[in-house]
């Protein structure tokens, strides 16, 4: 049920409330937020919003930078990481106009909101519905520095293998060999249960936790399938928990999608599936994999797109350390089932209709979640739209391991982006799906562009340790 002003007034009384935050987000998709007493709350800041300049934020807007965010009742949760109590809300970025505010167009839940009534408008579907997996590790200790004579990082997990000379107790991971390991090995086990009771607490459903496959503290959180406003809002809140909730436990997460060199990366598969009338669009008995022919364009959609996805979802040069074979990342573009080798991948287990569906393997959770949901959907319609076969374009179905083809048969294959500059050439030449119906602005998507460039030459300058001993004594 959907919240009032006088819900959130209750919510303040009953809680003994002292603070209100309001959470709003960047261009990168990071958490800014501004905070006001309790007794200043009022029916009138619902209304009427709290201002901020969206230069600062990363977004180059058109019109005058002075904004408005007005907070959305329903996303309000208690902050648990405040030790004075603080009620929290996320909401919308509107532009200030007579006779009354307009969204502005730019603002990260505005697109969101703009594609799914894109989609409800194309008659497709109503609803969709994901479930973005949460890879992320957990340190014991991290460091790092970049200055002129010195170029360097550091990360230590007390469990890692490398550590088998050093640690009295003997409790030590191999290489690659932690998934699902229990306890004793499994030392953040409190700390994850412990995240996931603050996500339930906050409304998100939660499915389970446990290690993933590097042995550096490496693990994962899966939360249900939800509404993809909805579960835009709670990646958000999730990894905001995550990042908390470590340093309460003296630890560090991240996100950073390939950290540990020789180690498995952290991604971000997003799960999909649309629905209309309450019905599923994805389920057929008698197609491949049980999903329907729209599953199979929405899929070739995806497909067709994903070298430009990939700079709105892979959008740090780290994402394609990740994207490397060997790992069980993906480097081909196609569709399976049970095959983690394929960019898309269709789970086997999903045998009821309303759960049939696929997953989307390249993500990684350093994408702002609201541009990488939206274009997954925007992607995914345009296929549907103009009828994009994947099978017919021969991207798969691929039921065998992508990773032992030989080298010609590789050949055949297309292949993600090897890096971030290629994504971006990519996006720069394929978005017109993108601002269909408006829903992604064209300045936006030029601004991400330039933004992110600026970003790549910037690393692309920076003396990388692994040239001193390639290169240093030539």
């Amino acid at each position: 049920m959907a919240k009032s002003v006088q819900d959130i007034m209750s919510m303040i009384r009953e809680n003994g409330i002292k603070m209100v935050d309001f959470k709003m987000v960047d261009i990168h998709g990071q958490y800014r937020h501004v905070t006001i007493p309790a007794q200043n709350f009022s029916e009138e800041v619902m209304k009427s919003g709290i201002g901020f300049d969206a230069s600062n934020y990363g977004y180059a807007v058109v019109e005058k930078s002075d904004m408005v965010f007005i907070p959305d009742p329903d996303t309000a949760v208690i902050d648990p990481f405040c030790d004075i109590p603080t009620l929290s809300m996320t909401g919308d970025a509107m532009i200030i106009a007579s006779p009354e505010n307009k969204p502005l167009s730019q603002y990260p839940r505005n697109i969101i909101k703009a594609a799914v009534a894109h989609m409800q408008a194309s008659g497709v579907a109503d609803t969709m519905k994901i479930l973005p997996e949460f890879e992320f590790y957990l340190f014991d200790n991290v460091g790092w520095e970049v200055s002129p004579n010195y170029i360097g990082a550091h990360v230590d997990a007390e469990q890692s293998y490398w550590n088998s000379d050093s640690q009295g107790h003997g409790v030590i991971v191999p290489k690659q060999k932690a998934y699902h390991i229990a306890k004793p090995f499994d030392r953040a086990y409190e700390a994850r249960s412990e995240m996931c009771l603050h996500m339930l607490d906050a409304g998100i459903e939660i499915n389970y936790h446990h290690p993933e496959v590097a042995a550096s503290g490496q693990f994962e959180i899966e939360p249900q399938l939800g509404e993809v406003v909805h579960m835009a809002d709670a990646t958000m809140m999730i990894k905001y928990i995550i990042h908390n909730t470590a340093l309460k436990h003296g630890k560090s997460a991240t996100f950073m999608p390939k950290p540990i060199y020789g180690e498995a990366g952290s991604g971000m598969h997003v799960h999909m599936l649309l629905f209309k009338d309450g019905v599923p669009v994805f389920s057929d008995d008698n197609g491949y994999a049980h999903l329907s022919e729209t599953a199979h364009y929405f899929m070739g959609g995806i497909l067709a797109h994903i070298s430009s996805l990939c700079a709105l979802t892979n959008p740090s040069t780290n994402s394609f350390k990740r994207l490397v074979p060997g790992f069980e990342a993906p480097v081909t573009v196609g569709y399976a089932t049970s095959n983690r080798s394929a960019v898309i991948r269709i789970p086997a287990y999903a045998k009821s209709p309303d759960k049939r569906r696929f997953e989307l393997r390249n993500p990684d959770a350093t994408c702002n979640p609201y541009f990488c949901y939206a274009a997954i959907l925007m992607a995914g319609l345009d296929g549907i739209k103009n009828k994009i076969d994947p099978h017919a374009n021969g991207w798969g179905p691929y039921d065998v391991n992508l990773y032992h083809l030989s080298d010609e048969e590789k050949a055949k294959l297309h292949h993600l982006p090897t890096s971030l500059p290629e994504a971006l050439d990519a996006l720069e030449a394929d978005h017109d799906y993108l601002t269909e119906g408006g829903v992604f602005p064209i300045e936006l998507i030029n601004n991400f562009i330039k933004t992110k460039r600026e970003e790549c030459r910037a690393m692309a300058a920076i003396p990388h340790p692994a040239e001193f001993e390639k290169y240093y004594n030539l």
